[in-house]
């Protein structure tokens, strides 16, 4: 079997089953690997070898979604950042290592959400104070005229 046919195999596989982002991502995610593999010099039949039947590894990925999605349905909303650094000697992000998954909790991002929203306001009552000893006088002086053309 070759890439391209390892490839289609995968992504047909995987077309029935997760949305369309998940599917792309996955593919993405693939061909990276084969990319990145046959850099460091190994040969399209030892990766393909190593990774194993498409579809059962598309039936895996689909396993790992779903049980992803319902684990996460009733949580609290979190933020996902991931990293490139390297975990026992290998780089932990697509080269077979698993990335490190840092997890923002909902409540922490309350918290930022508010301090961000207290900022704003803060920056705002500060520029509409320093224009308020330029605009006082104006309005005063606009009132003044229309009272005095009120009285003509």
């Amino acid at each position: 079997m070759s890439r391209s046919e390892f490839m289609d195999t995968l992504h047909r596989a995987l077309a029935g089953n997760l949305t369309s982002s998940t599917v792309n991502e996955n593919m993405r995610y693939y061909e990276e690997y084969f990319d990145t593999q046959l850099r460091s010099g190994r040969s399209e039949e030892e990766i393909i070898a190593s990774l194993g039947d498409p579809r059962l590894l598309a039936k895996t990925i689909t396993q790992a979604s779903k049980s992803q999605a319902r684990s996460y349905s009733g949580q609290e909303y979190e933020e996902i950042y991931e990293d490139g650094s390297q975990e026992n000697g290998q780089n932990s992000g697509r080269e077979g290592g698993r990335p490190r998954i840092y997890r923002m909790p909902g409540w922490l991002l309350l918290v930022l959400v508010v301090l961000l929203a207290l900022a704003a306001i803060s920056i705002i009552s500060s520029v509409v104070s320093m224009l308020l000893p330029i605009i006082i006088p104006f309005v005063c002086v606009a009132v003044i005229i229309r009272m005095l053309r009120k009285r003509n």
